[in-house]
């Protein structure tokens, strides 16, 4: 089969080059494949492990902290998520802001998440994805310093990296100063992909780069200001926490999921390819085991690979509940390095024209009116 791949991506890899030089206990979500042992020298250690580099900017200051599931410091013996560390360090955390999917990562897509409290520490738990998805002036009143550990995917349409600029903008408004702990990204061996046209601007889409960026989240936010892509071009206080062994060829295994959909690093890897089902009606394994690893629907020519999806932790409304679907398996397909169109081409030619096959959401997801019009 011939690969599709993008080609209009360049100018983001001279991007990374430069920000590159410049630069609670966990529930049980843990992915199949461990990482590397910890005791070995070449072991990737993430910005939140390395506490010596910014324990001292937090001693006496009144702090929020921007995290979820991921945000742990990985030990010996298993993981601390970052907040109840810094707690035991007395170190003073007055609420956490959550994204997407919750504080603990069990939210739906797209659902709401809502304000509350931290039942381990009793911290409030203020939500950037329900009525406001930017810290306001009234909730960072007496905050003197804003905490970012999130894991991100690579992925422009993961709602993650636009919850950052957000912060990034309401700590440059308020004149709190930023600190972001570093982490790998599982996609950042490769850059490609339609750039977003800024006329389909949205919350999964805020930035005029490629759906694959091949960035860290630490250097994005560098990216952010030095494009100064924030309102009325203002930079932020930012102070990013880097990696220690990592490169961008670095093959980064996942110990926890970034969200509920997305259960190993098989998904993670074809995440940027097969979210664009995400705009249409082919189901792409949400309500499975096998989310973003296979791809199907009812009307599809009868096939030897079927399934049936049904409401489960991760998708409470999955696409043709109940239905039984025919479809493409990809669980056993080679991690890319490319943005692989084959699959959305394929759905395509099997969809019956008395089926609508793009919603109104693919074109954000795309970032790019040019997929659709060339169906």
């Amino acid at each position: 089969m011939i690969s599709i791949r993008f080609k209009n991506t360049y100018f983001l890899s001279v991007f990374t080059l430069f920000f590159c030089l410049n630069s609670c206990t966990v529930r049980k979500q843990f992915i199949d494949i461990n990482p590397k042992k910890k005791d070995s020298p070449h072991e990737i250690v993430v910005g939140a492990n390395n506490t010596k580099a910014y324990l001292s900017f937090m001693k006496g200051k009144n702090m929020a902290v921007v995290a979820n599931q991921t945000s742990v410091i990985f030990k010996k013996n298993g993981a601390m998520h970052l907040v109840d560390s810094l707690l035991s360090l007395r170190m003073n955390i007055s609420k956490v802001f959550s994204p997407e999917h919750g504080f603990r990562g069990d939210v739906d897509a797209g659902e709401t998440v809502n304000d509350g409290f931290d039942l381990k520490t009793g911290l409030p738990i203020v939500s950037l994805y329900g009525k406001n998805k930017k810290p306001t002036h009234e909730q960072l009143q007496g905050i003197e310093l804003v905490v970012f550990d999130i894991q991100d995917v690579g992925v422009r349409f993961y709602t993650y990296i636009s919850t950052l600029h957000y912060v990034m903008e309401a700590c440059a408004e308020n004149g709190i100063p930023l600190i972001v702990l570093d982490r790998p990204n599982p996609n950042g061996h490769y850059i490609d992909g339609p750039t977003l046209e800024t006329e389909h601007t949205s919350f999964v889409g805020m930035h005029p780069v490629p759906l694959v960026y091949g960035m860290t989240i630490g250097e994005y936010a560098k990216m952010i200001n030095g494009e100064q892509w924030l309102k009325n071009k203002m930079t932020c206080n930012l102070t990013v926490i880097p990696l220690k062994n990592y490169t961008h060829q670095s093959e980064y295994h996942l110990p926890i999921k970034p969200s509920p959909n997305l259960p190993n690093d098989k998904a993670i890897n074809l995440y940027p390819s097969l979210g664009f089902f995400e705009g249409t009606t082919i189901n792409a394994g949400r309500g499975t085991e096998n989310q973003f690893q296979q791809y199907g629907a009812p009307f599809f020519p009868k096939s030897a690979f079927s399934y049936t999806p049904k409401p489960n932790a991760g998708a409470k409304s999955p696409k043709h509940s109940g239905q039984l679907c025919y479809g493409v398996d990809l669980k056993n397909t080679k991690r890319l390095s490319f943005v692989n169109i084959e699959w959305l081409l394929d759905a395509y030619s099997k969809t019956p024209k008395t089926e609508s096959f793009f919603g109104s959401s693919f074109t954000i997801h795309a970032g790019t009116l040019q997929l659709e019009n060339q169906s």
